[in-house]
């Protein structure tokens, strides 16, 4: 960005000399009283702005972008929005600058007086037209609910859309808030969305992870389909309860994956390198065999086949395993699915995994997507609480144990790796 100055006996003189220099596009950062007025000399003043590198005058013609290029109009409307921002923030330093530069009562400066007086004017004059704009594209996005929407919410709306959160969710807590919130609250964008912050955590449920208890076992089974991730969560899991928790706790592992002999040999690779025990299960009726088998284990960890949600049959016969457990254990059922689908799939998936019982859901590949509207649309949908987080293919380290921070924290401001703890 290029700086430049511009000298003038009055701040309007100096701020047009620049208008007809750059344009304008330039912003004002700084105007200043570099010669006070006195006998036989005129004020002088300095404004300082920036311009950037190759910007184009106003005065030239408007070249045309080509078609392939041209952006979505809902996307331009969030362009003009973010100008419209920059623009009011410009407004607020003029008259910041001409309210310091008011003449006192004793001091007459009538050609200054009309000056400050007729930018004030102007500022008005931009400063409704701004808010007009605003309104303008606002309620062309705004949801049909009975209480009309305040200017401010719109940040806050639009981010919640963009996530990928179902519209009638975004439209109930929408409404929600319009009716609970204090009206001193609305006035600011910014503790509109603190607002939402603190209403969405509270409408996302976690399950917090408890250690065994009294020498009780907790068994764990990862449900999903083909491709979520679910062999490497276990491993992290495997990982997790083995190695880095402050006690090391014993883990089995029980295969059900049969199908996939690649997926065998992958948990089995795990297994030999963090030394754990490992049974596998072909036939309902070897279900109860296997954990009696790892009855040593403070916690088992069973892998299962990967199907298409649609596949009933792969889902039966996971039930039938969960039917013949005839042992003391109860299973945890865990349903992965991965973050990078839209919320009408990932409700379908839920739907047809639910038969087996859904104690908890953990989310995967949270590195491959923008967007994170769809899982808070899930479990505001389903009431059932997420466990854990997946955010990477790394053994251990990229496993996050579930907070409604963290999901608030990505749905509002994006998924970066590193904090994620």
């Amino acid at each position: 960005m290029k700086i430049l100055t511009f000298s003038g006996v009055t701040p309007a003189e100096a701020l047009k000399k620049a208008q007809l220099e750059v344009g304008e596009e330039a912003m004002l950062i700084e105007t200043r009283e570099i010669q006070k007025k006195s006998l036989g000399k005129s004020a002088l003043y300095e404004i300082v702005v920036g311009v950037e590198e190759g910007s184009i005058p106003k005065s030239k013609p408007k070249i045309e972008e080509p078609l392939t290029k041209q952006r979505p109009l809902t996307q331009k409307s969030s362009d003009v929005l973010y100008n419209i921002s920059e623009a009011a923030k410009q407004i607020s330093r003029i008259a910041e600058v001409t309210e310091e530069e008011k003449p006192h009562k004793n001091t007459s400066a009538p050609a200054e007086t009309e000056d400050i007086k007729r930018i004030k004017e102007e500022i008005e004059k931009l400063g409704d037209k701004v808010k007009l704009i605003q309104n303008m594209f606002w309620d062309e996005k705004a949801p049909k609910l009975q209480t009309a929407i305040p200017p401010e919410f719109a940040e806050i709306y639009r981010l919640a859309q963009q996530s990928g959160m179902d519209q009638n969710h975004l439209d109930q807590i929408m409404q929600l808030t319009l009716e609970h919130m204090p009206s001193k609250m609305k006035e600011s964008s910014a503790t509109v969305k603190r607002y939402f912050q603190v209403l969405m955590r509270k409408m996302i449920p976690v399950r917090m992870e408890s250690a065994p208890k009294n020498g009780a076992k907790k068994v764990i089974m990862l449900v999903g389909p083909t491709g979520v991730g679910k062999t490497t969560s276990i491993a992290k899991l495997a990982a997790r309860f083995s190695y880095l928790l402050e006690k090391k706790y014993k883990v089995g592992l029980v295969v059900l994956d049969t199908y996939r002999i690649g997926a065998v040999e992958q948990l089995m690779q795990y297994a030999r390198m963090m030394k754990l025990g490992i049974e596998t299960v072909v036939d309902p009726p070897e279900f109860s065999s296997a954990l009696n088998a790892l009855r040593y284990s403070d916690y088992i960890l069973i892998d299962t086949m990967g199907s298409s949600p649609y596949d009933k049959g792969k889902i039966e016969t996971i039930y039938e395993c969960l039917k013949a457990n005839n042992t003391e254990y109860s299973v945890d059922v865990v349903l992965v699915m991965p973050s990078s689908i839209k919320y009408e799939d990932l409700k379908a998936t839920y739907d047809n995994f639910a038969p087996l019982g859904i104690d908890t859901m953990m989310f995967t590949k949270l590195d491959e997507t923008r967007g994170f509207g769809n899982i808070f649309s899930l479990v505001y949908e389903t009431k059932v609480p997420v466990s854990y987080f997946s955010v990477g293919q790394e053994v251990p380290e990229d496993l996050v144990i579930a907070s409604s921070d963290f999901l608030v924290d990505c749905l509002l401001h994006g998924f970066h790796k590193g904090n994620n703890v």
